[in-house]
């Protein structure tokens, strides 16, 4: 059976082949709670769709009118035979009791690096933020993650709240989504105040850099295999 759990993932888990991000757009903040308690009653009453599920999260913007979703494949062959057997009629229940749910789109990813949480620490993230950065085409997205990832490093006082980021490569080419976990909001605006160093100077200015955007996100439902 689909079970629900209050961790939040583990995006550094090697078994995950295939991580995908989508975004819902519902409307208002009580068709947000409508829409995730939909979301699970439709599973939980149903068994668990998949051995290459491992993992189904649900995430609460802050703007009150959109839910990200975040699932852990560990191949998209898993997923397209989820779609055909399996995802239609859960789409149809949720659509019963909140109807008018705008899916956006599915986006498809490779986990390319992490800032993985320090051994010991035992914070639970109260903010996650995602990050899209959209590239020209052939641009080096992975040389620009390795400056993100570079400048984190140099200035520890500036992201101490900081808990993890993930850095992940849509399969298309484009863009890069960043799956940060911050301490707290206050620990996230701190560090978009803190002053610009030379390396976060670098990654501002990478060439090939289309533009970007951030949403700030509460975890609100995870499901796992029961």
């Amino acid at each position: 059976m689909s079970r629900r759990t209050e961790q939040h993932p583990d995006l550094t888990d090697p078994r995950i082949g295939a991580p995908f991000f989508s975004t819902w757009r519902v409307g208002t903040p009580e068709r947000q709670r409508q829409t995730v308690d939909a979301i699970g009653r439709t599973w939980e009453r149903r068994p668990w769709p998949a051995g290459d599920l491992l993992g189904y999260h649900v995430y609460a913007g802050d703007d009150g009118t959109t839910l990200m979703h975040y699932s852990q494949w560990s191949s998209e062959q898993g997923y397209e035979g989820f779609v055909k057997a399996h995802r239609q009629e859960r789409v149809d229940e949720i659509d019963t009791h909140v109807p008018g749910i705008e899916r956006v789109g599915l986006g498809r990813y490779r986990r390319y690096r992490s800032r993985e949480r320090v051994v010991g620490d035992v914070r639970v993230p109260g903010l996650i933020v995602a990050v899209r950065v959209d590239f020209e085409a052939g641009e080096r997205r992975a040389e620009w993650v390795d400056l993100v990832l570079r400048g984190v490093a140099d200035d520890p006082e500036g992201h101490a709240g900081l808990i993890s980021a993930h850095f992940h490569l849509s399969t298309d080419g484009g863009h890069v989504l960043n799956y940060a976990e911050w301490e707290s909001d206050r620990a996230y605006d701190a560090s978009l105040a803190a002053p610009v160093t030379d390396a976060w100077e670098r990654v501002r200015t990478y060439p090939g850099v289309k533009g970007s955007s951030g949403s700030r996100y509460r975890h609100a439902l995870g499901l796992v295999p029961g």
